[in-house]
């Protein structure tokens, strides 16, 4: 059997493999002579989200697997910090997915860009939306890999409804701070694309269930929306249930809401708290200049309500839902023009 992990390999509509190098490193790391130090646990049945990547330092501990270079596990003393899947299932309600080239919400899969009408796939039928992007179910190669950080990369190439390549990676590393996950896109075509990236980690600090947490989220305004889901304004967030600027209990506060005119620290990251009501542990996600959007999600609406209020999702954001119809927060990428964006995530 072929060693996955060294596989550039995404499956197309029909289950047969097509070739998506996302460049040299990722051709010489399919060839065995490129940067990847180890391999992942090998694909199979038991192993429906591809291969398994598994980084460690002192008490640290994370998974990241093939499928969406999505994060499956963050762990530290042996503590889960994340709501997430088992290692033989599939990532459900998003857990842990990378959001790319937009996060959340494109209004009826519709847009205009640069003078052309462009219409996606509908992957939120229900509510007649396309949904967080077109990277979630495909299969990431490795490019470099140690002990402690693992680089992940993906060529998307152009379709219908978003004739634009990009190249992606994806950055995770331990290091004694915490996790860290630095994303990058490059306009690897001829001309302008839209652009906007996300994640949709679910987090945990040890509550049976989200209402027992403790929340901060340093946001002045929220985005108002349809029962769609698409935003239809600003509000601020003072007088209502849902001000977070100063940490209290979440309650039976439901949340699947955008927030936005994000208060940062003095080194200019702003930090979404999340803490046990003892006082430990405490999670902070920290996220750069480049994420103006967070998406709190106390998952109310899941499928499976065993899974619902269990963890909450912070979602980074660069961009407003449906942000290529109303161009809030979105990039638009030159040829060759790359953007970075980093979030990171300690406990204390």
């Amino acid at each position: 059997m072929r060693d996955e992990a060294c596989s550039a390999t995404q499956r197309d509509g029909n289950g047969e493999a097509r070739d998506r190098s996302p460049g040299r490193a990722a051709s010489d790391a399919a060839a065995g002579t490129g940067p990847v130090e180890g391999a992942g646990q090998p694909r199979g049945p038991d192993l429906p989200m591809g291969d398994r990547f598994e980084l460690r330092l002192g008490d640290q501990r994370a998974v990241v697997v093939e499928v969406g270079a999505t994060l499956q596990s963050w762990q530290v003393a042996g503590r889960e910090f994340l709501d997430t899947f088992a290692p033989d299932e599939r990532s459900t309600g998003g857990r842990g997915q990378v959001l790319l080239p937009w996060p959340n919400r494109i209004d009826g899969g519709a847009y205009t860009f640069l003078g052309q009408r462009y219409q996606l796939p509908l992957t939120d039928p229900q509510r007649r939306n396309a949904s967080h992007g077109l990277v979630r179910w495909l299969n990431w190669a490795p490019l470099e890999r140690s002990a402690t950080r693992l680089v992940l990369g993906l060529q998307l190439e152009p379709q219908p409804g978003y004739p634009f390549a990009l190249a992606l990676e994806l950055d995770y590393a331990l290091s004694p701070a915490g996790l860290a996950v630095r994303t990058t896109a490059r306009n690897a075509g001829p001309t302008p694309l839209p652009f906007g990236a996300g994640q949709h980690p679910y987090f945990t600090v040890g509550t049976t269930r989200v209402a027992e947490a403790l929340l901060r989220l340093p946001a002045r305004s929220y985005l108002t929306t349809d029962d769609r889901l698409i935003p239809t304004g600003r509000a601020p967030v003072a007088g209502t249930a849902l001000d977070f600027q100063a940490e209290r209990p979440i309650g039976d506060t439901r949340l699947d809401t955008c927030f936005t005119d994000l208060r940062a620290d003095g080194d200019g990251r702003v930090r979404v708290a999340l803490s046990h009501p003892a006082g430990a542990p405490r999670l902070t996600i920290a996220l750069d200049a480049a994420y103006r959007f967070v998406q709190a999600y106390t998952g109310d609406s899941l499928p499976e309500e065993a899974a619902r209020r269990r963890g909450i999702a912070v979602e980074p954001m660069t961009c407003a839902p449906n942000a290529f119809n109303s161009g809030d927060g979105l990039r638009v990428l030159r040829s060759g023009e790359t953007f970075t964006a980093v979030w990171t995530a300690s406990v204390t």
